[in-house]
């Protein structure tokens, strides 16, 4: 065998896919050009790329549901591919979970049938072939690991958040969530040697998240995953394949190593694309002078085929546009937005919430995570005054609320188009804002003018999000804001966020999301709300200085080490109750400190009225500088401009004001109820 031929016959054995030049496309459209990708065992890839360029495409070409026009697709001999999808879910059957998770080993499900067959067969007549064939099928049962697929189903289902008793639940039973996570089960169990997850996150709570990190680390197939979830490719991926411009352009490493070679990637691009600008002009400025000049016309005939054979640098693709979205609190609110006095709510003989007690206050960016069936989303409802339950819920002052969640779309017009949607919804941002703001949730063009009642389910969501964003609230609460978005989306929501004057709770299991927006954890353990203060990222570091601590308490110290060290820890950092304010008592009323509480409210009034007008005159003034009447006219400008100075300054002491005056009546009222 000669040298190539050895080379070739060596690449391709040990590639299980090799996709070479490649063309596919839709119609006219076409999503891929000329790209290949050679997918190696042990691969653990990201494909990532904005909506609509083609990832899931390129997954189904892999798959062999779609043929390419030009190149080839290659795999290896007996290559198993499995693939995790929304299409799975047309899947329907009454089964348990448990067996439909044990259908991931057809072969061996089929020999335990054959040697029940065969054993009643052997009380009858036990001739040496039944015997012979018994045995053989029983070796081959054992090699297949037949007698653990049961207990190795059970474990990958409770690692995916099912519990014990549900094993035995038909599927249908289930929602469309956690249906996919039974078939995600089914296919991690089938141990393809290609796995291939298409937004698997999106199914999952943290823990179930952490378990399938934790699965895929020890995977011994190539994994292809794409996913919005920047904290699971940066986990997960050793390879990031970017679906851009048409073509498959590779980079080593996890998805902060890609941002970073990116970026270096784009700067070079560009830098060749000015300096073959630079050459065009130089080359078409000579042409244009000499073309008609004979000495020198066939040396500029020779410079114009060169360029029309060059081969042109593209420019810098910067992609989606960086909108800038304001958030506009139209009122502030007092210190305490919330409180939460010995909390419970129970669903039957389950218990969520036991006489737990919790503080929101202003400039509070909580983050509500956990597994599954905890209580999120009920505390957030409790929170916003939507659920019954036992206890008591004090709303603070001035609290202006907006509520995001699935079942918030009911509210949406399904007869209006989605630009009037958000006009009728009394922003008092103009149309253009409007469309900046739908494009960042996908909607460009004319699809703004599509009806709300033909948009799917996760369209709908996105048009609930986008209300939720412009409602000039000062309080927003937030349940899985992420889902249905794209990495761009979800960091223009993030720098939304970051911006917004208000406070707010949100449930996320987007661990970057969550680790870039809030500066307080909640989680709900055993029935209480325990609060850290402090971001994600510090959350999860002090759960590992905890972890380690019990593990080395676990191998040998003494239990008196063991508590000193747990105490001394805890006093630094740990999660606690959040603060339960003293609980009120009735007593005789002060009738000095009543008068002096009635003439501060007064005054309180008066402040936020003048507030109120102080803010509208500087808004008028705004909008004064900012007309081509004022801006040209010197005397003019000058004018409008000092008497702005002069509204900032005096809003600045009335906001002062206002907050003293604040201060004042909340502690003469917990002198009245003391």
């Amino acid at each position: 065998m000669c040298n190539f031929a050895r080379f070739l016959f060596n690449f391709f054995h040990f590639m299980l896919i090799a996709l070479q030049d490649i063309t596919f496309e839709f119609g006219s459209r076409v999503i891929l050009e000329d790209s290949s990708w050679h997918i190696e065992p042990g691969d653990r890839v990201g494909l990532i790329g904005l909506n609509g360029t083609g990832k899931s495409t390129l997954l189904r070409i892999i798959n062999g549901e779609y043929s390419v026009s030009r190149g080839s697709v290659n795999k290896s001999k007996n290559l198993s591919i499995g693939f995790f999808n929304q299409d799975l879910l047309s899947f329907e059957t009454d089964e348990s979970i448990l067996t439909v998770g044990m259908m991931a080993f057809g072969k061996a499900l089929e020999l335990e049938k054959d040697i029940e067959r065969i054993t009643k067969e052997l009380e009858e007549n036990q001739t040496d072939e039944l015997l012979h064939e018994f045995s053989d099928k029983l070796h081959e049962f054992e090699a297949l690991d037949g007698y653990n697929m049961k207990h190795k189903t059970a474990q990958v289902l409770e690692g995916l958040g099912f519990t014990t008793a549900d094993l035995d639940r038909p599927y249908s039973e289930f929602s469309g969530g956690w249906r996919m996570r039974v078939l995600l089960a089914r296919l991690i169990l089938q141990q393809p040697d290609v796995l291939m997850l298409d937004e698997p996150t999106n199914h999952l709570d943290l823990p179930s998240i952490e378990w399938l990190e934790r699965y895929l680390i020890g995977y011994n197939g190539a994994v292809i995953i794409v996913s919005h979830d920047r904290f699971f490719l940066d986990r997960m991926v050793n390879k990031i394949v970017e679906v851009y411009q048409q073509q498959l352009h590779h980079y080593s490493g996890s998805y902060a190593d890609y941002e970073v070679e990116k970026e270096l990637r784009r700067e070079m691009q560009q830098r060749a694309y000015e300096n073959q600008q630079d050459y065009i002009r130089q080359q078409e400025r000579f042409i244009e002078r000499f073309k008609a000049k004979a000495s020198k016309a066939a040396q500029a005939q020779s410079i114009a085929k060169r360029l029309d054979k060059l081969e042109r640098v593209e420019q810098v693709d910067n992609g989606p546009s960086k909108i800038r979205i304001n958030f506009t609190v139209d009122k502030t609110p007092g210190k305490i937005l919330c409180t939460l006095n010995n909390i419970s709510k129970n669903y039957g003989d389950i218990s969520i919430l036991k006489n737990t007690s919790a503080e929101i206050n202003r400039g509070d960016k909580i983050a509500l995570i956990g597994a599954n069936g905890k209580g999120k989303s009920t505390l957030l409802r409790i929170i916003a005054g939507m659920e019954e339950m036992g206890g008591e819920r004090v709303p603070g002052h001035n609290v202006v609320t907006s509520f995001y969640a699935q079942h918030q779309l009911e509210s949406l017009d399904l007869a209006s188009e989605i630009l009037d949607e958000l006009k009728n919804f009394g922003s008092g941002k103009t149309e253009l804002e409007l469309r900046q703001l739908l494009g960042c949730f996908l909607f460009t063009g004319d699809d703004v003018f599509k009806k709300i009642k033909i948009l799917s389910g996760g369209e709908k969501a996105r048009v609930a999000l986008a209300k939720t964003i412009i409602s000039q609230a000062n309080f927003l609460m937030l349940d899985e804001p992420t889902n249905h978005l794209d990495m761009n989306s979800v960091q223009m929501l993030i720098d939304a966020l970051n911006k917004y004057d208000g406070s707010l709770v949100l449930v996320s299991h987007d661990r970057y999301f969550v680790s870039q927006t809030a500066n307080k954890i909640w989680e709900i353990i055993n029935g209480e709300i325990k609060e850290f203060k402090g971001t994600y990222t510090e959350y999860e570091e002090w759960k590992k200085r905890m972890a380690a601590q019990q593990q080395s308490a676990n191998g040998g110290k003494s239990n008196a080490e063991s508590k000193k060290e747990q105490k001394a820890t805890t006093q630094a950092a740990a999660p606690t109750p959040a603060a339960t304010p003293a609980s009120t008592k009735t007593t005789a009323i002060n009738k000095e400190v009543q008068r002096e509480l009635q003439k501060l409210q007064k005054q309180f009034g008066q402040v936020e009225s003048q507030v109120a007008s102080l803010k509208e005159r500087k808004a008028g003034l705004e909008a004064s500088l900012g007309t081509p009447d004022t801006y040209s006219n010197k005397v003019k400008f000058a004018q409008v401009e000092s008497e702005y100075q002069e509204v900032q300054r005096f809003l600045e002491k009335a906001n002062e004001q206002y907050e003293q005056l604040f201060e004042k009546i909340m502690n003469l009222e917990a002198n009245l109820t003391s």
